[in-house]
């Protein structure tokens, strides 16, 4: 089981200084709305690849008025206990120690798997592609820890294209040399995304669960190529590109279609407690192929969870996360939303005076 012992957040956002002692059932979070409580579980969702749970930059995460810089110091614990820092000074991009020694983030894939749900995502089926992608993204890389570096490769090339073209450049050696990068990159990034899929529909399909199962799929054919066929449609689309001055084709294009499979209804279609559920099955899915694939379940952070849940659904909830044996970070602004779990849980409160959050067993 991997878990969060120990954490210290020192000038993180609302939290001057905070430190929590856990041990491995649920947690859950309660306190008046803009007390800091997601503040603490995105300090969570750092320990983690990536921006975090906000995708905020470093110095948005800086606490005010004092800039100082930040830090977030952890014990996770998978039958190996490490180590983690993370911090920014100064506002300069994050840095990461692992053990003592100076780490890239996507080491911390390796670690720890981190999954999350937060209420900016309730709206991830009726907004833009990109919010969508970013998700398939996050699970692919629960399965794949070097799905990170396969995304920032891909990235990296393309916007060295998007440079090119947008300068109206038209020497065909560099989109080549580039083109071959996003193609190799882009390749590997979608076979994770297609692997990703495979994983959470044989987790939904042996799973006997309160929340609906959701069919999914990637919606362009593009996203579907091999290497070859990418770098040969890249070529072929640089005409386009140019008048463009921008990327046409390729994964960064791709969008993943969600039904909800008893009813047959796209999920934008869907009521807004039934797009909640949708998701929150396919958090539990992602989880539920975690613990079959590693044997051991993933951190969940699960933000305002109990929002667009009757009490029924709630209750389901509660009993899946510790069937599962993971540990969820939950928040709520009270603790009668989190009745059910009883001693299941431990309980935390967040207040806030004067601009400072403090946290303390409830």
């Amino acid at each position: 089981m991997t878990t969060v012992k120990h954490l210290t957040l020192s000038h993180f956002r609302s939290h001057k200084r905070a430190v929590v002692e856990v041990d491995n059932r649920p947690v859950a979070i309660f306190g008046p709305n803009g007390a800091g409580k997601t503040n603490l579980i995105e300090a969570i969702s750092l320990l983690s690849p990536g921006r975090g749970l906000r995708r905020a930059s470093a110095e948005e995460m800086t606490r005010r008025p004092e800039a100082l810089g930040w830090k977030i110091t952890a014990t996770i614990d998978g039958g190996h206990p490490h180590e983690i820092e993370t911090w920014s000074e100064n506002s300069t991009a994050r840095q990461t120690r692992i053990d003592g020694k100076t780490a890239p983030q996507t080491a911390l894939g390796r670690i720890a798997r981190i999954l999350w749900l937060i209420p900016a995502m309730d709206r991830l089926w009726i907004e833009g592609a990109e919010g969508r992608r970013r998700f398939l993204d996050r699970i692919a890389l629960s399965f794949e820890p070097d799905h990170a570096q396969a995304v920032l490769d891909y990235e990296k090339a393309m916007r060295e294209r998007n440079r090119l073209l947008k300068d109206q450049v038209h020497d065909p050696a560099w989109y080549a040399a580039l083109e071959a990068r996003m193609a190799k990159a882009g390749h590997a990034l979608t076979e994770n995304r297609q692997a990703a899929l495979a994983e959470l529909a044989s987790a939904q399909q042996n799973a006997e669960t309160a929340f609906p199962t959701a069919d999914l799929a990637l919606n362009d054919e593009r996203a579907q190529a091999r290497e070859e066929a990418l770098r040969h449609a890249l070529a072929e689309s640089r005409p386009r590109d140019l008048a463009a001055g921008r990327t046409l084709v390729g994964p960064h294009r791709a969008d993943l279609d969600a039904t909800f499979a008893a009813k047959g209804i796209p999920a934008r279609d869907c009521s807004t407690g039934e797009q909640k559920a949708l998701l929150l099955s396919l958090i539990l899915a992602n989880a539920r192929a975690l613990t079959a694939r590693l044997g051991t379940p993933p951190i969940l952070l699960l933000d305002e969870v109990a929002a667009h849940l009757d009490a029924s659904r709630r209750a389901a909830l509660y009993d899946e996360i510790t069937a599962l044996g993971t540990q969820a970070w939950m928040t709520g602004t009270g603790p009668e939303l989190f009745t059910d779990l009883g001693p299941r849980a431990q309980h935390l409160e967040v207040t806030e005076t004067a601009g400072t959050s403090e946290i303390r067993p409830a």
